[in-house]
């Protein structure tokens, strides 16, 4: 019998908002891949279970259409390993450790680290394993615990930009892997296009680099996708990903960047990561940030990521209440799905934006706006109606020609009704 991988959530995912409002913890982008791709990869590409909180199993269901994924619900009898979906699957003693486990005659057991459940393998598994909205200890009650070191969880929103880097780097040598890097074959490089340090440079079919682009890959490795555009005089330093179908608009610096397909970017972005199906196209600075989908970034948007006593950044955490002092010096903004801003909008060292927020005016916004909030420091801030939040969605989608489905409303409709309180408070 097959060994099937089921990735979970724990209650620490709520420490992730709001990014993860509108997404499984596993499907947020680290580099090339998700979490989820990264881990699926590291164990073999087994098949694939989830657990994932109620109110999101529909649109998770919608990102995973594949025959052997199956959603909140396990077989019985199958032998399963349980894996935190905030793990980082890396090379190493833990990942050995976690494969030499999940095997055929190996005994059940709990890998532990610092009362976080990292994986759990369990023979004969079934549906009374999946507990509630959040896996835990008590999920594997009865299996004998072993303590486990050195596995990289991710626990904080800036964790996601901790882990950039390295994500970048293995992502690469996966997607490279016995490819000859120097023939291209299918890209569309121009007279007057650059490259440095080529033989870390992948072009994929279909990409166009454009006179005058440069694609540096001394500091890392460089992955343009397949129909993406790297237009005229950009400069692309790795390592970076560049998505499916995105575009670096002329004269754009993009360095040291993750960036999801459909994606339109311009000015400086720098250390960042953008999930996909977002535009900052224009002039303006983004730096050390994290964007959801369907976000739109108005012209001479900025970020500040730096404090003026450069001291360390603190974040406002959904699931404390208060603010809490990261270990970054270097912290920009959070966006998560379906938030805009419009021309000039300014944020602060270490922001973080809700779901579908609405933005413009001068001055500052608050280093924390909760999801569905409308207006600006001039105006003041409203509730953004559903109703209109909805149109909106779809209206934005369609231009990718991709459908507001009944999944995503649904989703939608919760996570407004999730934050009520936490909109009232910021209103009041």
């Amino acid at each position: 019998m097959p060994m099937y991988l089921c990735l979970f959530e724990d209650a620490t995912v709520e420490h992730l908002n709001p990014l993860v409002r509108t997404r499984a913890v596993y499907d947020l982008r680290l580099g090339i891949h998700t979490l989820l791709e990264n881990t699926r990869a590291a164990f073999g590409d087994p098949p694939l279970l989830l657990h994932v909180r109620r109110h999101l199993a529909g649109v998770t269901a919608q990102e995973h259409p594949d025959g052997d994924v199956l959603i909140g619900h396990i077989p019985e009898g199958l032998d399963v390993l349980f894996l935190n979906g905030r793990y980082v699957a890396e090379a190493g003693p833990v990942l050995d450790r976690l494969r030499g486990a999940a095997r055929p005659g190996e005994p059940g057991r709990v890998f532990v680290q610092d009362g976080d459940v990292v994986a759990a393998w369990v023979p004969g598994a079934g549906d009374r394993h999946l507990t509630g909205d959040a896996l835990g200890p008590a999920s594997f009650e009865g299996l004998p615990e072993e303590r486990l070191e050195g596995a990289r969880l991710v626990a904080r929103l800036w964790h996601l930009l901790d882990h950039r880097d390295d994500a970048l780097r293995r992502d690469f040598t996966v997607r490279t892997k016995g490819y000859r890097i120097l023939e291209r074959p299918g890209a569309d490089l121009r007279e007057g296009a650059r490259l440095i340090a080529a033989e870390q440079v992948f072009v994929a079919p279909g990409a166009v680099v454009h006179p005058g682009a440069i694609l540096n890959a001394e500091a890392g490795p460089v992955y343009v996708d397949a129909d993406a555009e790297v237009m005229e005089h950009a400069v692309v330093r790795g390592p970076a990903y560049i998505g499916p179908h995105s575009q670096i608009r002329p004269g754009a610096f993009v360095e040291g960047c993750a960036v999801g397909p459909w994606t339109k970017l311009g000015g400086e972005v720098h250390h960042s990561i953008i999930v996909g199906y977002t535009n900052k196209a224009h002039a303006g600075y983004l730096g050390d940030a994290y964007l959801g989908r369907w976000c739109n970034l108005g012209a001479d948007t900025n970020n500040s990521n730096l404090r003026n006593d450069y001291g360390r950044v603190r974040l406002y955490n959904e699931a404390l209440g208060p603010y809490e002092t990261t270990e970054r010096q270097f912290l920009g903004l959070f966006m998560a799905d379906h938030a805009k801003c419009g021309i000039d909008t300014m944020f602060n060292t270490g922001t973080v934006v809700g779901v579908a927020c609405n933005l413009y005016g001068a001055g500052y916004d608050p280093t924390y706006l909760p999801s569905f909030v409308w207006g600006s420091p001039q105006d003041r801030y409203s509730t953004y109606r559903l109703p209109k939040a909805l149109r909106v969605a779809e209206a934005v989608m369609a231009r990718r020609n991709v459908a507001l489905t009944e999944a995503d409303r649904a989703l939608l409709t919760a996570v407004y009704e999730q934050t009520e309180a936490a909109r009232a408070a910021f209103l009041a």
